[in-house]
């Protein structure tokens, strides 16, 4: 089979032409004005060695340059990206959709067997509308796993730079302006780490497809709930979007519904049906893999109104914990009389103390409190009048004599001091015997 340019015969006029590639929302990119350039038979498809045209493009900003690997031939008969060659509708590796689907790999190796068939494909996608995928591929229903293992947004991580291998080395130079990330690389014992174009196509021995579908064993059952009268569902991360009237419509399809309840503030809502029968079959049906308004749900069992936290919590309360070893006993607690109070008289209350005996200075005037109000001396009589009765004249010149000392408290009595704390009582404890001070 002559692959050159210059041949006139089958082979050439055989050579893919496109005007744009058929990609995944991953692989595109985020930018809506993307540029790509575009190669006329560039390079020769990876899995049936035919000549296609070449794509590349920048997917955004800090992502590495991509381009086509597969024709369009081959990316139409797996209904696969001609760059990443995972499914169109599923996001998935061939290995999964097709284990999912039970469909069995009908691709011939042969060189003969492969341009046979491509006459096929390209003769049925011709008679086809171009939307849907040909061959069985196309015929085949939606599956449960598929559902649960689809990704419903893109994945731009993806589309990263390579890790920088002279940084790994320690001899990169360009620091912030090297276009490669400078990020320690994984484990090369890692499966993830040696992938093959040609595995993933024909869908063998793909380390991605193994590990989703260890994924998919590993993933939560919906247990039917003991109580029969539960009727309700329980449907989580709602957003902004979703309405009362989006999941009415997609509930009612399995039985009649009683009531919807959205908690607007929780993100949530109960849907309630009339008979445990359509509970059921919509739980079953929507368990990790319903998606309204491009948002995947979480649907759960709802739980029974009455006892059942109250009694989730006595039993919580009331199961004994297990010692934590290396830790200190529990401390007794004191005794009654811990501060000895008990020595002490019942009806014992504290004397009033005695203010300070200070001796007072000449001409100072009265205590308030203790002598009453201050008072002004009375005004001498006028010229000529006689003094009243208790007062004389001075001469001029004299002085007044100065008042006695003022004393507010008397001086106590001889004998033994009053006792006015009760450290000061010989009977306690702790007490001076003998003298106590005052």
């Amino acid at each position: 089979m002559a692959m050159s340019k210059s041949a006139n015969i089958y082979s050439r006029q055989a050579w893919e032409e496109s005007d744009f590639p058929i990609l995944c929302n991953t692989c595109l990119g985020d930018n809506p004005y993307v540029r790509m350039t575009k190669e006329k038979f560039g390079k020769e498809c990876k899995t049936c060695a035919r000549p296609f045209t070449v794509f590349r493009w920048c997917p955004g900003a800090r992502m590495r340059f991509k381009k086509t690997e597969v024709c369009q031939t081959c990316a139409k008969t797996k209904n696969v990206c001609q760059t990443c060659l995972l499914d169109l509708e599923y996001g998935l590796p061939v290995q999964v959709r097709d284990a999912a689907l039970k469909l069995q790999d009908e691709m011939p190796k042969s060189d003969v067997g492969k341009e046979y068939q491509m006459q096929n494909i390209e003769r049925e996608i011709a008679n086809s509308d171009g939307a849907n995928p040909v061959g069985t591929l196309g015929k085949a229903p939606a599956n449960d796993m598929l559902l649960k293992l689809a990704r419903t947004a893109p994945y731009y991580k993806r589309n990263r730079p390579h890790i920088c291998s002279f940084w790994v080395k320690g001899e990169c130079k360009r620091g912030e302006e090297c276009p490669y990330r400078h990020e320690k690389p994984t484990d090369p014992d890692d499966p993830l780490a040696d992938q093959n174009i040609k595995d993933r196509f024909y869908g063998i021995n793909d380390p991605v497809a193994d590990k989703l579908m260890r994924r998919y064993s590993e993933m939560p059952k919906l247990n039917l709930p003991d109580d029969k009268a539960i009727t309700t569902i329980y449907v989580g991360n709602l957003g902004d979007q979703i309405t009362e009237s989006d999941l009415r419509d997609h509930f009612y399809q399995y039985g009649e519904l009683r009531s919807i309840t959205v908690a607007s503030k929780q993100q949530c809502a109960f849907v309630q049906f009339v008979s445990r029968g359509s509970a059921e079959l919509a739980a079953e049906k929507s368990f990790n893999k319903l998606i309204l308004k491009g948002r995947r749900l979480n649907v759960k069992w709802g739980k029974s109104h009455g006892a059942s936290g109250a009694t989730v919590v006595r039993e919580e309360s009331v199961k004994s914990l297990e010692p934590v070893p290396g830790l200190p006993h529990v401390v007794p607690p004191p005794p009654e009389d811990f501060f000895n109070l008990s020595a002490m008289p019942a009806p014992y209350s504290m004397p009033p103390l005695p203010m300070p005996m200070f001796p007072r200075p000449v001409g100072a005037p009265p205590l308030l409190g203790h002598m009453g109000p201050l008072r002004r001396p009375p005004p001498p009589p006028p010229h000529g009048m006689p003094f009243p009765p208790g007062m004389r004249m001075l001469p001029p010149g004299a002085m007044r004599p100065p008042p006695p000392p003022f004393h507010h408290h008397r001086m106590p009595a001889a004998g033994p001091p009053s006792i006015h704390y009760p450290s000061q009582d010989p009977a306690l404890m702790g007490a001076a015997h003998g003298k106590v001070d005052a």
